[in-house]
């Protein structure tokens, strides 16, 4: 049997990851064997297209251990008896010493499950979220005694300790990231430099073609054709859709325009009632959760992308949001906040528009600009979109991603 790449996620399938729906199809389509792992079963109401092309059989990991007491029980049984175990228990000790809670006792019964459960051929785990499925590929790495390696993104870096992150990095063969700035703060913490490397996701072009659509120069003056903004994004705090509420309340009531929504999210019911209380609610469409497909349509039927993003107060954020990435690759202008990796991808007021976060009239200022000058629109949507074609393919991640995980997997080769 040939050798087998083990990937463990948070939650899966998972709308709002496509990044990673796209990255497990191609490994797949350059020949790898994969194996998926999930803690966590799917929430959300549809997937993509592209997780029912995926190949790989997932397997999830006890929920709950109160659930599957049975399951934990046999699978502690028999790595118990491994080499590696010990050492995993040890850290886990030190790990719950310094972090008391039942989430991190979870994370080891999860993980003597994964090294129970973990096939013969898989020679390399990777695993995506540097939080808890990095804790829990961890454990399991140590029992089997087999290489692992991380792709850390945002909340997962972001809202953990440095000890944690320290560690992880030491005792991973390497670890790859979405934005310059998430790996420089990760080179502070490794013993190697070298060691984290910048990835950023892209996108597969086949799936999001060209828009060949003609462009509408609406600028909000007429009540008949109002400009159509749209996001696409989870209603959570990091999100800053309070703000964009309070942005879209401050522009002039001669000002038309039709707001929708993509997304589900634990701030949408109250999201929806704040758009109501405002007397906005009879202009906004909250769609929820929408397949790739779908969400495509809309892009192309819009006329302004706005995210505001923000840092939230317990430091969580966005890396680079994918969004961004798939509205400008449909030729459509996009507004966003100046945080995190957004200004990798956007140069404001060359490919798209950048204001400071957590700023309701600069907000407002910005959308009454990109309302009422749709040349600026334009302008802003064919440059973005060459920018993204060119400089954030798939392939070249893909092709990064492949050369590292080759050596894990025929150590032989180097």
């Amino acid at each position: 049997m040939s050798p087998t790449v083990a990937i463990i996620l948070k939650g899966y399938p998972r709308l709002s990851e496509t990044f990673i729906a796209q990255e497990i199809r191609a490994l797949e389509l350059r020949g790898f064997r994969i194996c998926l792992f999930s803690l966590r079963h799917p929430t959300d109401p549809a997937s993509h297209p592209i997780h029912a092309e995926i190949e790989a059989r997932v397997n999830y990991l006890p929920e709950y251990i109160i659930d599957h007491n049975p399951r934990v029980i046999k699978a502690w049984r028999r790595v118990r008896k491994l080499p590696g175990y010990r050492q995993a228990k040890r850290l886990f000790v030190r790990d719950l010493r310094r972090d008391f809670s039942i989430n991190r006792i979870r994370r080891f019964a999860q993980a003597m499950v994964l090294a129970h459960e973990m096939p013969a051929s898989v020679r390399h785990y990777y695993v995506h979220f540097m939080h808890t499925p990095a804790s829990v590929t961890y454990y399991a790495s140590l029992v089997n005694q087999k290489p692992w390696s991380i792709s850390a993104h945002a909340k997962d870096i972001w809202t953990i300790e440095d000890w944690e992150k320290r560690e992880k990095i030491s005792s991973a063969s390497w670890v790859v990231t979405c934005t310059a700035i998430n790996a420089a703060h990760l080179r502070k913490l490794s013993d190697r430099v070298d060691k984290v490397t910048l990835l950023y996701h892209g996108l597969d072009f086949n799936r999001f073609p060209v828009n060949t659509a003609g462009t509408e120069f609406r600028d909000g003056s007429d009540a008949r054709v109002p400009v159509r903004l749209i996001s696409v994004g989870r209603a959570v705090d990091k999100k800053g859709y309070r703000y964009l509420l309070e942005a879209l309340d401050l522009l002039p009531q001669d000002i038309h325009w039709e707001f929708t929504h993509i997304g589900g999210g634990e701030l949408l019911e109250e999201l929806r009632a704040d758009a109501g209380a405002l007397g906005l609610g009879e202009r906004i469409h909250w769609l929820g959760g929408l397949p790739q497909t779908e969400v495509l349509m809309h892009y192309r039927k819009a006329d302004l992308f706005v995210l505001p993003s923000i840092v939230a107060a317990d430091g969580d954020r966005d890396g680079l949001p994918n969004v961004l990435m798939e509205a400008q690759s449909q030729r459509l202008a996009c507004l966003s906040t100046d945080i995190s990796g957004i200004p990798e991808l956007i140069d404001h007021g060359k490919t798209g528009w950048l204001v400071a976060e957590k700023n309701s009239d600069v907000l407002r200022a910005a959308l009454f600009k990109l309302i009422t000058e749709p040349e600026l629109r334009l302008e802003l949507a064919k440059a973005g979109m060459k920018h993204v074609r060119h400089h954030f393919s798939l392939d070249y991640g893909i092709d990064q991603l492949v050369e590292k995980l080759n050596p894990n997997l025929n150590p032989g080769s180097q």
